[in-house]
């Protein structure tokens, strides 16, 4: 049964819970150093989060859950208040208006192209922040049918209120499952979660190595290491630039045939797609260069530069997995408990070109991240950017980040999502988009797992990538190349 069922209509939405005792031990803390990192020029990012609704959207409802949900987490729930003297900045805890965050505009009913209206209204998101005055976070309802889908929601939160992980957990805890809506929701579970394993000497002496070459290479890139200026690669200025939001799901069936064939992780191949499709989009881009120039051959059919360098800033989450039951206590009792932005990153390079076979992607994207895996990259990221803060300050760190992501080509980072299909206060969904902006990158691929889907994010500077939707084509096309050559590869072995 919908939860919206039995719930008397709304005349007063209470703007915040009584208990507001509970806010004492969250008074008046500074932001921390991370979430202090997200306020500087160069890294002023948000998260959105796309929501597609089998069922018309309930705003009374939503708002009435989201005050008895969300609006209980400190985070939620306080402003973000600059000290001009100190020159830090607190949080504050306020009364919340919920009508102030749940943003409901008025649609015609019969637009034209509704699908192209709802992306549309998503990348105007990107054209401006949220305003200070209030905690920094919103909830866009977009009450018009689409092709696959009745309503769709966007929430929008600043990146200092907590990392991916964290906010798409927090979210979760919102939801609970379709086919009993009681039980909240899981997610996939890491056996082999251990970052950091030692399975003899050799592998001690494998990781120190790795790890000084990660290091020297992340050096070279604060200093003066470039990537290649391909398509792809955003000029300077590009973090306050609109974005363009494009999704493609893909089947987690196929991901994981090619992923038993060839005795590899989903990472390894969603790694070594996502190789593929940037390879495959870059070959048409130089294609089209080289008409305009009047070079292009017809017999010709690998127009792409030959050692091109092209990385990306591959984040990994460094705390054990938030747990979404953690969360769901967090909301009823208002307790913080372990919160924040606790992330590394690794420069993750993709050895673009084209190949005769092609699982040859996913063998080199597996030794790649496998070397990643092998190191303390992550970990020495995070410290590197520790130590900075402490011997030099927030500005200092923020320079170093801009110059390491825009020396790079794009951000890349997933998250595993619910199992199970779930529903968000009532409402039954069909797909979960997350992504980010205001990062010095033209792109950003993240990728979400959603029940028997895997769905590809494309986060896009127009201006350099005029086309996201035919990188989504390209990636979805290189899936089904790698999955029809391993099936053929096996009947093969079979005969």
């Amino acid at each position: 049964m919908s939860s919206s069922q039995g719930l008397n209509t709304l005349t007063q939405i209470k703007t915040i819970p009584e208990d507001g005792s509970r806010f004492k031990e969250q008074e008046d803390q500074p932001l921390s150093p991370m979430a202090r990192l997200f306020h500087e020029p160069g890294s002023n990012v948000y998260i959105i989060s796309i929501m597609g609704c089998k069922t018309k959207i309930n705003v009374d409802v939503l708002k009435e859950n989201l005050v008895q949900s969300l609006l209980r987490h400190p985070r939620f729930s306080s402003l973000q208040v600059f000290n001009k003297e100190t020159r830090s900045i607190r949080w504050v805890p306020t009364n919340v208006n919920i009508d102030d965050h749940v943003i409901v505009p008025k649609l015609e009913p019969n637009i034209a192209f509704p699908d192209s209206f709802v992306e549309d209204y998503i990348s105007n998101l990107s054209k401006s922040p949220i305003e200070d005055s209030k905690p920094l976070w919103d909830l866009h309802i977009l009450d018009i049918k689409t092709t696959n889908n009745e309503g769709t929601g966007v929430f929008r939160f600043h990146h200092s209120l907590g990392d991916g992980i964290s906010l798409m957990t927090l979210l979760l805890a919102c939801t609970r499952k379709s086919s009993d809506p009681n039980a909240l929701p899981t997610l996939p579970f890491n056996k082999d979660y251990s970052y950091i394993k030692f399975k003899g000497f050799c592998s001690v002496l494998e990781m120190l190595w790795n790890s000084c070459v990660a290091l020297v290479m992340f050096v070279f890139t604060v200093l003066f290491l470039k990537d290649t200026e391909t398509p792809l690669k955003g000029n300077l200025g590009v973090e306050n630039r609109p974005r363009r939001f494009v999704h493609r799901s893909v089947n987690l069936v196929d991901i994981k045939a090619v992923k038993n064939v060839m005795g590899v992780t989903v990472n390894d191949v969603v790694l070594g797609v996502t190789q593929a499709g940037l390879s495959r989009y870059l070959n048409r881009r130089y294609s089209e260069i080289s008409n305009a120039k009047g070079t292009y051959h017809c017999n010709k059919n690998n127009f792409i530069p030959k050692n091109i360098r092209l990385r990306a800033t591959f984040f990994f989450n460094l705390r054990a997995t938030t747990r979404v039951d953690t969360l769901v206590e967090t909301m009823k009792t208002g307790k913080l408990g372990r919160w924040g932005n606790q992330i590394g990153y690794v420069l993750l390079p993709f050895k673009i070109g084209l190949k005769t076979n092609p699982l040859d992607y996913v063998k080199e994207a597996k030794a790649v991240i496998d070397r990643k895996k092998a190191s303390f990259e992550p970990l020495y990221t995070y410290f590197i950017v520790y130590f900075v803060l402490k011997l030099f300050g927030i500005k200092a760190v923020g320079k170093l980040n801009h110059k390491v992501f825009s020396n790079t080509t794009l951000w890349f980072s997933n998250v595993p999502g619910p199992e199970q299909e779930v529903t968000f206060y009532g409402h039954d969904l069909t797909y979960l988009a997350p992504s980010c902006y205001g990062q010095p990158n033209a792109l950003m691929i993240h990728i979400v797992s959603y029940v028997d889907k895997l769905t590809f994010v494309i986060s896009a500077d127009e201006e350099t990538i005029p086309d996201p939707q035919r990188l989504c084509d390209d990636l979805e096309e290189s899936l089904h190349l790698i999955k029809n050559s391993v099936l053929a590869t096996e009947s093969a072995k079979n005969k």
